[in-house]
């Protein structure tokens, strides 16, 4: 499937994300990337969420792609440290999506893109899910309400990322907004198992798992088919 490339900005930042078609008629996909920025990750599930008859958006919430660890340390940092930011980038994606399909809409996040999908439900955008892979919980700064609506989170239960506390937080937040949440643990599954990739970066507990990858497409598009229903 090819995949087209969509320039465009926010706040005057230029930005580039990526535009998988499916039917014209059919639901949106927003792609939320990784810490690293727009990959080929991203452009795989892109594709992806089209063979499931979507129109699926990669969007870009950097304007440029990490190199290393570090570097995606400091990019991610520049947005973790202000929600607003954040927030606007993300809408900006969703406004492209919003011009090339007819809606519903409904966000996958991986990593990095999983704090973006629930600060976007936290921000009442028009999103009829937030589905995330290997997330972090963490929020932005200045990071305000609360993400009702429907949520699934998957991790792996050997994830580095994600400590027991953060999980507990990510419990009692779901609760207090009366949303409709799973979560979801793969055992003996680290970080970024989406990723065939990922393993190159050396990082500890950060590795693919290709029965779990498997396994999370699927609870993701059977997510999808109930929001678009």
């Amino acid at each position: 499937m090819d995949l087209q490339r969509v320039q465009y900005d926010c706040d005057g930042h230029p930005l580039t994300g990526w535009l998988a078609d499916g039917p014209q008629d059919g639901p949106g996909v927003l792609i939320l990337h990784q810490g690293t920025g727009v990959s080929q990750h991203s452009k795989d599930m892109a594709t992806r969420a089209a063979g499931l008859g979507y129109v699926a958006f990669a969007l870009d919430m950097y304007g440029s792609t990490a190199g290393s660890v570090e570097e995606a340390g400091a990019l991610m940092g520049g947005l973790m440290a202000d929600a607003s930011l954040l927030r606007r980038r993300a809408r900006a994606g969703l406004e492209q999506l919003a011009r090339l399909s007819r809606g519903p809409h409904a966000v996958l996040g991986f990593c990095f893109g999983g704090i973006v999908a629930l600060e976007m439900l936290r921000d009442a955008a028009p999103i009829a899910c937030a589905i995330a892979f290997h997330p972090s919980f963490k929020k932005p700064a200045g990071s305000t309400g609360l993400p009702k609506g429907k949520v699934l989170m998957m991790i792996g239960d050997q994830d580095p990322l994600i400590p027991d506390e953060d999980r507990a937080a990510f419990r009692t937040e779901m609760d207090v907004a009366g949303a409709d949440w799973q979560l979801h643990q793969f055992g003996g599954v680290g970080h970024s198992f989406t990723d065939p990739a990922v393993e190159q970066l050396n990082y500890p507990g950060f590795r693919y798992d290709a029965k779990a990858d498997a396994r999370s497409w699927s609870m993701a598009a059977a997510m999808l088919k109930e929001c678009f229903a």
